[in-house]
């Protein structure tokens, strides 16, 4: 282990760590409703939806071991990609509040690599949801997470997060699912984990190498999988409820996601109950977002579609133009649900969910927080910021007292839409919502569930009444603040937190987004 942990709110500075483009020659399944087109590999689909093989935990501990190494399946192909025992997604882990949860790491990759729990309300501590830790090939690190008994219920999931490296993994297959089970009963008779991510093969069948205005604006695959899987098939009974977990897993990309001929019940979104089901039809996920959905299944045969969102452009970096847009040209078709049977009556969701309840102290501190980009020493290239520095993982940017509350006005100046993980952040009332957008874009609302956060110049948002929820240990001393290990730091309003609250770019510029999270990135 070295060094400090880095806050998730600071890595807007990683250089040309933006979120999110194709280069031409690897469209194929990016157009025409996912089918494929020339210059792509070849790939399986129209295959039975298959769930992850789950790990559950039993008397208060779960104990798995987890090798990350090449040669798991991606999208039918064998051995073209990277997973975790063998497979991609990894095996879906599910704990209760109160567990402890070991995890043995034997890393069979030709990098260095770690676990993150992400979401998780546990200590960055030593052997815990640590980002500094290093395992180096062939090494084994046994990790030990003690999750609160007040722990959410919830949907979470894993991946690497070392710091250069996580993207390539991440986009090679690495991800699990992680389930907090509790909460309350939603009436659903199936329980799906829909795993979601991208990647892209070459003609070869191996995952593509990434250019250099890949890395510069963000990898953006073209194939987008459903666990795994190129446009799998699920069956479902007419009228029989279903809980959709749905991740987004990809680097870069947002999902727009609807189901046709439905609308969805949105009940938790990153691992909080929303304070009453919402009834949407589509959900919006930056990289790294959940989103729990009841699905009352209707008869007849319909797609899962993620819809095209432009996150924005750089324009010129390092001398290199970046003129194309990071929206597909049109939906991808993600999988297909066929539904059979007579319509049966339905229950309906419970009227209230236990979302947490929003903090009531006093604002004891406010903070102007400015996310943009700037060009390189000697013209090196373009970088994100915040308030004009670049990321430096030896130093402190904002020091944040626990317990505390506080109020951040964060603005977003650069060219491209950008998700925030500075913490939990929710936004307690009415009024700061965005406006149903165009060329794709749905509403969203910024009252609750971490929906999305709109801050162009001139309409700076506020991240109101910061919280800490209930510290399973204390503090480490000489520590600074990081919202990426919720339960041990100042929580920026508990419940519904978005870990990536999206920040609009400019209106000029509108339409899409740049991800800063210091693992998940291009």
């Amino acid at each position: 282990m070295t060094g400090d942990p880095v806050g998730r709110r600071r890595a807007l500075g990683l250089l040309a760590a933006g979120s999110a483009s194709v280069v031409a020659g690897v469209t194929g399944w990016v157009t025409g409703l996912g089918a494929p087109a020339s210059g792509g590999y070849p790939v399986t689909g129209d295959q039975p939806l298959r769930e992850p093989l789950a790990s559950t935990s039993n008397n208060g501990a779960l104990a798995v071991s987890l090798t990350a190494a090449p040669g798991a399946a991606v999208a039918g192909q064998a051995g073209a990609g990277l997973g975790f025992n063998g497979g991609s997604p990894g095996p879906t882990l599910r704990v209760r509040p109160g567990d402890v949860l070991r995890v043995r790491l034997i890393n069979h990759l030709q990098q260095p690599t770690n676990l993150h729990t992400h979401g998780l309300h546990v200590s960055p501590e030593r052997n815990g949801d640590n980002p500094f830790v290093v395992i180096a090939p062939g090494e084994v690190f046994d990790y030990e997470y003690t999750i609160p008994a007040n722990h959410p219920a919830g949907t979470f999931w894993y991946h690497p997060h070392h710091h250069q490296y996580v993207a390539d993994q991440l986009f090679g297959g690495l991800a699990g699912a992680l389930i907090v089970d509790s909460g309350p009963d939603l009436g659903a008779a199936t329980d799906r984990v829909l795993l979601i991510g991208d990647t892209t093969l070459d003609d070869g069948g191996r995952i593509a190498a990434v250019s250099a205005m890949d890395r510069m604006m963000g990898r953006q695959g073209s194939l987008v999988l459903v666990n795994g899987q190129h446009q799998p098939v699920a069956t479902a009974e007419s009228g029989v409820p279903e809980r959709w977990r749905l991740i987004n897993a990809c680097t870069s990309r947002v999902l727009s996601l609807r189901l046709e001929g439905h609308q969805l019940t949105h009940v938790a979104r990153d691992g909080y109950f929303l304070p009453v089901p919402e009834v949407r039809d589509r959900i919006v996920l930056a990289p790294g977002n959940r989103a729990d959905v009841l699905v009352h299944p209707a008869a007849g045969r319909h797609r899962l579609l993620t819809d095209p969102y432009d996150r924005g452009n750089p324009g010129m970096m390092g001398g290199m133009a970046a003129t194309g847009s990071t929206a597909a040209n049109g939906p991808i078709a993600l999988a297909t649900l066929v539904v059979t049977g007579a319509m049966s009556p339905t229950a309906s969701p419970p009227g209230a969910l236990p979302a947490p309840a929003l903090p009531t102290g006093p604002v004891t501190t406010r903070r102007t927080v400015t996310f943009g980009m700037q060009m390189g020493m000697g013209g090196g290239g373009m970088g994100f910021t915040i308030d004009g520095r670049r990321f430096d993982p030896q130093r402190t940017d904002q020091a944040v007292r626990l317990g505390a509350t506080e109020e951040w006005l964060v603005s977003n100046t650069s060219p491209m839409d950008s998700p925030v993980p500075p913490a939990r952040v929710a936004l307690p009332g009415t009024g700061h919502q965005r406006k149903p957008g165009s060329r794709g874009k749905p509403a969203g609302r910024g009252a609750r569930a971490g929906a999305r956060l709109g801050a162009p110049p001139g309409d700076l948002r506020r991240l109101l009444r910061p919280q800490r929820l209930p510290l399973p240990h204390p503090r480490p001393r000489g520590r600074r603040h990081d919202g990426h290990h919720p339960g041990r730091t100042l929580t920026l309003a508990p419940g519904f937190s978005p870990e990536h609250a999206l920040l609009r770019r400019p209106a000029r510029d509108r339409g899409g987004m740049a991800s800063a999270t210091p693992g998940v990135l291009g």
